[in-house]
């Protein structure tokens, strides 16, 4: 399983690989505003959330990416969301982030689940056991 950890910014290890880290119907959370806004239409449309706390220079955040996106576009039921903790550090360490990614599984903006690290079956099993306790 894969985590990785805080690291300096300015390190520039930055990767030239582009990575899509927002497709199908993952949303990218910019502010705690839009956060907020999130968090009420899920409420509204009755929608589990799915946030991911990632970061675009996290190896196994890149590799789990595609399978996000591939994930939120089968389950248009659940609302995807996508966090970068470097973009939104106060926001990040308010959520206890100790490694990425970091999934939480939120109804009515509560916390209900929790995976840490980059485990695809996990990640899969956690949705499945959401969808079958909204009996979708």
């Amino acid at each position: 399983m894969g985590h990785c950890f805080s690291r300096d910014k300015s390190d520039g290890a930055d990767s030239d690989e582009a990575v899509e880290f927002v497709g199908g119907n993952v949303h990218r959370v910019t502010s705690k505003e839009d956060w907020d806004q999130r968090l009420s239409e899920a409420k509204r449309d009755g929608k589990i959330v799915i946030a991911n706390f990632s970061a675009t220079w996290c190896g196994p955040c890149r590799i789990l990416a595609p399978f996000y996106c591939e994930l939120s576009e089968k389950h248009a039921s659940l609302m995807f969301l996508l966090i970068d903790v470097d973009e939104l550090t106060d926001f990040s360490t308010s959520w206890d982030i100790k490694a990425t990614p970091t999934f939480f599984f939120l109804k009515d903006g509560q916390q209900i689940d929790k995976l840490v690290g980059a485990n695809k079956p996990e990640l899969q099993k956690k949705i499945t056991g959401v969808l079958d306790s909204m009996g979708k």
